[in-house]
């Protein structure tokens, strides 16, 4: 038997090393796609990780913030009317400060100064005025049936309704930030006091006084006063 040629033994080494070098390089380039897999898997979970830990610093200044406001607002109640049962002090506070969040053009200083004014600084859910405005924000009768249709409520009677210190603050605030909303902090309170079209005229008149009724006049720089006073 004749021994093979050696270009035929050079030819066989020369594919087995290619064979070799592709396996060698298909190797590395799994390996290599197997760490790009797990560092993006790595990348992926830190960033998860991260935004949780976000979440709740987020979660702890917003809770922190809401304890600080319900803190305040029973402060202001309790200087007013301490003998308030502690279950309905708790009750008006939450709801003004979900009503400072739902409406971003109040805050809890301005509904705590119109309260306060409004209900002579008694701070008493069944406070009656008398032109016949009724509870904590002072809502006339026929304004309290309007505004109970627009948030939901069955009108039964004005003190069932008005009376309830949940229901008069969340009325109050859509109607007061309805007004702050169309003529600013000052003409909205000059419109929840004195009416739309007083308001408008004495912003109109560029705050002219003589356009306002004579408690209103009085009556707006009263709650900004309080409004001043709250914030610092």
């Amino acid at each position: 038997m004749k021994p093979l040629p050696m270009i035929f033994f050079e030819s066989v080494l020369k594919r087995i090393f290619i064979v070799l070098l592709t396996a060698v390089m298909l190797i590395s380039v799994l390996n290599f796609t197997l760490r790009e897999k797990k560092l993006d898997e790595t990348k992926h979970e830190i960033t998860f990780v991260e935004k949780k830990v976000q979440d709740v610093q987020n979660f702890l200044a917003v809770d922190k913030a809401r304890t600080m406001s319900l803190k305040k607002i029973k402060r202001i109640i309790f200087k007013y009317n301490k003998q308030m049962a502690c279950n309905i002090q708790n009750k008006i506070a939450n709801e003004i400060y979900n009503m400072s969040v739902m409406y971003t053009n109040l805050d809890i200083n301005l509904i705590c100064a119109t309260i306060t004014h409004e209900t002579a600084r008694t701070w008493r859910p069944d406070v009656v005025s008398p032109a016949g405005a009724m509870g904590l924000m002072q809502i006339m009768p026929y304004t309290g049936y309007f505004l109970s249709k627009l948030e939901g409520y069955r009108w039964t009677n004005a003190k069932e309704v008005l009376f309830d210190p949940v229901k008069n603050i969340q009325m109050g605030c859509r109607y007061l930030s309805m007004l702050v909303e169309m003529y600013h902090v000052d003409g909205g309170l000059a419109a929840y006091n004195g009416g739309e079209s007083r308001a408008a005229k004495w912003l109109a008149s560029g705050r002219n006084d003589n356009e306002l009724f004579e408690e209103t006049r009085s009556y707006v720089p009263a709650v900004l006063h309080l409004y001043n006073g709250y914030k610092n």
